[in-house]
């Protein structure tokens, strides 16, 4: 217990909720990745297993290490990191990956881990960071259009057009997000309806534009309709096939499930251990399972807005809504997915699917929030004293 209080600091019960979603995704997981192996002829169940536990603990340990960072310097980071991810972002995009005819540039490789890097996870995150800093920094000048519209609404707009093409879900939950985070600062309501039919307007012009030259994006206006278009129908269609698979599993489930393990369905769910895992938990755990899962992300939100209304400064308060949200908000349409309340998305379950860097992603966000729950005095231990802090230029960006 010494070394816990010693080392551990923030927000407690955010801390046992990562650590029971953490140990819980092992289950489905382990389950799940049977799929891979004798459906796909993909590696080993054990193999899998043990390369979700590594990326759970690497999560884990980089949350640890950013929540002892003061959270003040990742406002002067998101200024540095920005361009960087313009960069990522435009080179993931021109990669032109084709899977089964369709657009799949979303990922980069990287070359010593050999592991898949979603870029547009990173972006999302500096991009609530950047928001968060933007209104920190110009509380007192929100009536100046032209001056947000420069330093915000571009650079943001410039992010949510390199995601777009290849992410629309990712993309469009960014710019809601951003959306929110602006209301929450008090941005004049006459400013975000022009934000919000300006993108609506560059959304219809992307589509004449894929509509009319359609070998740019290869099926991918072609893939979202008809992911809507079953949706609506209901249709037990080819392209509604998971959907059936998943709502099959949850009715399997009923109250108890049929037990750890057991699960038939996720030998017919191609994305059993991300996309779809939701389906097979509920299978395995029952509604009993699904509605627990269901209490610990509203459990995680409930103190995401406490210590929102707790941080002392405004950049704390709108970089935990900013990073704290788009969690739950992943995990329910997740979840929506899964039971048909909403067409397929892509979107995974936070800290219980099979990923990687799209999970230390989350861990990043997470450690954010937990370091701006940090008690102001625990804070001050860890600074350097006050003249070395403004020779720092992270310290400077910070606060230029």
């Amino acid at each position: 217990m010494n070394f816990i209080s010693e080392h551990i600091h923030g927000d407690r019960a955010i801390w046992a909720i990562v650590a029971l979603l953490s140990m819980f995704s092992f289950l489905p997981v382990y389950s799940a990745s049977s799929n891979l192996v004798y459906v796909l002829g993909v590696g080993s169940v054990t193999g899998h297993l043990v390369k979700h536990v590594a990326i759970v603990l690497i999560g884990i340990s980089i949350m640890y290490a950013i929540h002892r960072i003061p959270f003040k310097y990742f406002s002067g980071l998101s200024l540095i990191a920005l361009p960087i991810v313009w960069v990522l972002l435009l080179y993931t995009a021109l990669q032109g990956n084709i899977i089964d005819g369709a657009n799949a540039s979303r990922w980069i490789k990287i070359p010593i881990l050999g592991l898949s890097f979603q870029t547009s996870t990173l972006a999302s995150v500096v991009c609530m960071v950047y928001t968060a800093t933007f209104f920190s920094k110009y509380k007192d000048q929100l009536g100046s259009f032209k001056n947000s519209l420069i330093r915000l609404w571009l650079p943001i707009f410039i992010v949510v057009l390199l995601i777009f093409p290849s992410n629309l879900s990712t993309a469009a939950l960014l710019f809601l997000m951003v959306l929110i985070v602006s209301f929450v600062a008090g941005y004049p309501i006459k400013y975000l309806l022009a934000i919000c039919g300006t993108g609506l307007a560059a959304v219809l012009l992307f589509f004449l534009l894929v509509k009319a030259f359609p070998g740019v994006f290869p099926n991918r206006v072609d893939t979202w309709m008809s992911r809507v278009e079953n949706f609506r129908s209901g249709e037990s269609a080819d392209g509604n096939y998971q959907i059936e698979r998943a709502k099959t599993a949850i009715v399997t489930g009923k109250i108890f499930g049929v037990g750890a393990g057991k699960s038939r369905m996720k030998n017919f769910l191609p994305q059993s251990s991300s996309d779809f895992i939701y389906a097979i938990i509920v299978e395995e755990f029952g509604l009993i399972g699904g509605i627990g899962l269901i209490i610990l992300y509203l459990l995680l939100l409930f103190r995401i807005v406490v210590i929102s209304f707790k941080a002392t400064d405004v950049f704390g308060k709108l970089v935990v809504i900013g990073l704290g949200i788009p969690i739950i908000f992943q995990a329910f349409i997740n979840m929506g997915v899964a039971l048909q309340i909403l067409p397929v998305t892509g979107q995974t379950l936070p800290m219980i699917s099979s990923g990687g860097t799209s999970a230390w992603m989350t861990c990043i966000a997470m450690g954010i929030i937990l370091s701006v729950s940090i008690k102001k005095e625990l804070i001050q231990e860890e600074l350097v004293d006050e003249n070395s802090n403004k020779s720092n230029p992270i310290s400077i960006l910070s606060e230029a």
